[in-house]
């Protein structure tokens, strides 16, 4: 029996998922901040922006969410998803919610026209990878990733 239930997140969802994402931000060594967490999860809803997928124990509580950025593959010219955020609750791991999250976000992007996901995670984060690998996702091994923060130039 499976005891995780996914589905996409609603404005209804704001607080449980900002809950959560904070402490996603928090797992990635930025200072705990709810507003900013609750702020962003709402743009991002509100502007239809991304598509966030909840994970609910049997209970019904939101447990863990992935969220998705429609964009594009030039290279290929496909559409895709970017998928920048998987977090589940310390407390509810290991019950499947991961796994659950991201076979619910694959389906998602089938049924959306999308040809492929794109992930990022740190080199450290060796569970998360080892459930990627065993869901079939594939290392790049072609590409470095990079980025430059910007940084506005004082106004004269």
């Amino acid at each position: 029996m499976n005891t995780i239930a996914v589905r996409q997140a609603t404005l209804a969802d704001i607080e449980p998922v900002a809950v959560l994402f904070d402490a996603y931000r928090q797992f990635y060594e930025r200072s705990p901040d709810l507003p900013l967490a609750t702020s962003y999860i709402r743009a991002r809803l509100a502007n239809r922006e991304s598509v966030i997928l909840v994970a609910s124990d049997i209970a019904g509580r939101i447990v863990g969410f992935c969220q998705l950025y429609p964009t594009f593959c030039s290279v290929e010219a496909v559409p895709i998803f970017t998928l920048y955020d998987l977090y589940v609750a310390p407390a509810s791991r290991r019950a499947g919610a991961a796994r659950a999250l991201l076979e619910a976000a694959e389906n998602l992007a089938a049924d959306n026209g999308k040809v492929r996901m794109d992930l990022m995670t740190a080199r450290t984060n060796l569970p998360a990878q080892a459930l990627y690998e065993a869901l079939g996702w594939v290392r790049d091994t072609r590409f470095h990733t990079y980025n430059r923060p910007i940084r506005r130039a004082p106004a004269s």
